[in-house]
């Protein structure tokens, strides 16, 4: 196993010094669920939720959020990101137990460093945003399952979650 990078000999926090890494073209994929009532569920499909377009709104909230990991996360650096999908499946109980909304965020640029956090942080601003124009009908729903899925790019390759 690497040793954290996030931490200079004196073990405190610092950015990682990127400028002597080749830029490669890097993508990441992460993916994340939110369960809900079947209800509710019926009425993101249906588009007739109190606040709009569920899903719309969501997928615009996961790539502002993949925009701005850097200004949430620390030691994250600022990106020129050169795209940013955001997709989503709904789910009846027979696929994950519950039913539900999956999401995945597929995050690319070209730079030094990779887009994992930002693939990660879009998809749970996504799926927060859904709790949140559904929380008036579900107060029980319960994101799940955050994770990358992939990333390919720079010095260590692709990654590709068993």
């Amino acid at each position: 196993m690497s040793a954290l990078t996030h931490f200079d000999a004196q073990g405190q926090a610092h950015m990682v010094d990127v400028a002597t890494k080749p830029a490669t073209h890097r993508i990441a994929i992460a993916f994340g669920r939110i369960a809900m009532q079947p209800e509710t569920l019926a009425l993101v499909q249906a588009g007739t939720a109190k606040k709009g377009d569920v899903l719309g709104i969501a997928r615009i909230a996961g790539i502002q959020g993949a925009k701005k990991t850097s200004d949430l996360i620390p030691l994250c650096h600022p990106l020129a990101l050169t795209r940013i999908t955001i997709e989503f499946e709904a789910s009846d109980i027979s696929k994950i137990g519950a039913h539900g909304i999956f999401c995945t965020a597929t995050v690319e640029t070209v730079g030094p460093t990779g887009v994992e956090m930002e693939a990660l942080t879009a998809v749970q601003i996504a799926l927060l945003t859904i709790y949140d124009m559904c929380k008036a009908v579900d107060r029980g729903m319960s994101i799940h399952d955050v994770r990358v899925l992939e990333k390919h790019g720079g010095k260590s390759g692709s990654f590709v979650a068993s």
